[in-house]
């Protein structure tokens, strides 16, 4: 277990947690912080004993956003000195890793926090927990990408709300607009969401839920009949990887796969 610039991180049984625990500003997010999860996340990718990540919060909130100490005497000249086009890679780290992502929301998400939820690519929530996009009502704008993910998760009607509004809903309302999957009780979030990612690392192929996580990034505004191409040639691809003849021997011998590890897309 180890705890580095505000995170957090345990392997077990194939499954990371990831912690950020910043308990003096209530997980809020500092460059250090930032630079952490990102590469943290790019090391888990890495690691062969890992084949699924669990993100979460320790406490009360999962992350209310930046630490608004970083915006304090930020102005339009020296902005690019705080914080640089390298953050947006550590923010969006968990979309564009080939693993699977799954946040447990176990209270307090807002801003930046919100965006590193939206980048999962499966969300649990503890029951009540607030959500905001907070940004509107900081003067800002819609942060890391946000503009492009938040329209594909929950539509542009309720996107463009909960953007231009500001306003703060709970996790109840969140799971009613399809932006997380499941709502738990407080001591079944991080348990649930836990045994979910380790159904994936015991039954899903690495390369499959990879290839799945690039389509579902780079297709969204393909036509039909170009994902329907790009599927035929990824099909014939797959093919040609032993996670096909595994998958069909373990399913006829009523067992669990033995996948082999997870390897970099090319």
């Amino acid at each position: 277990m180890t705890l580095q610039d505000g995170v957090r991180c345990t392997v077990a049984a194939g499954v990371a947690t990831v912690t950020f625990e910043r308990p003096d500003r209530n997980n809020a997010m500092d460059l250090a912080m930032e630079r952490r999860y990102g590469t943290l996340l790019r090391q888990l990718e890495a690691d062969p004993a890992v084949r699924a990540i669990v993100v979460t919060g320790a406490g009360r909130s999962f992350c209310p956003g930046a630490d608004l100490d970083l915006l304090s005497g930020i102005t339009g000249e020296n902005a690019g000195d705080a914080e640089g086009d390298a953050m947006v890679s550590h923010v969006q780290a968990a979309a564009f890793i080939g693993k699977p992502v799954i946040a447990a929301i176990n209270g307090g998400c807002a801003g930046l926090g919100f965006v590193i939820a939206c980048t999962a690519d499966v969300r649990f929530a503890v029951e009540g927990a607030k959500f905001t996009t907070a940004f509107a009502r900081r003067g800002l704008i819609a942060e890391y990408g946000l503009a492009h993910l938040l329209p594909r998760l929950i539509g542009r009607g309720r996107a463009m709300d909960l953007l231009l509004s500001g306003r703060t809903f709970i996790a109840e309302a969140a799971l009613e607009y399809g932006l997380v999957e499941e709502v738990h009780l407080a001591e079944d979030l991080v348990p649930a969401a836990q045994a979910y990612a380790a159904e994936l690392a015991t039954y899903s192929a690495p390369r499959s839920m990879a290839v799945m996580k690039r389509q579902i990034r780079e297709e969204a505004d393909l036509t039909l009949e170009e994902s329907g191409a790009r599927a035929a040639r990824l099909m014939i691809e797959s093919f040609g990887h032993p996670e096909l003849k595994e998958g069909l021997t373990s399913w006829a011998e009523r067992r669990a796969p033995e996948f082999p590890p997870y390897t970099p897309l090319v």
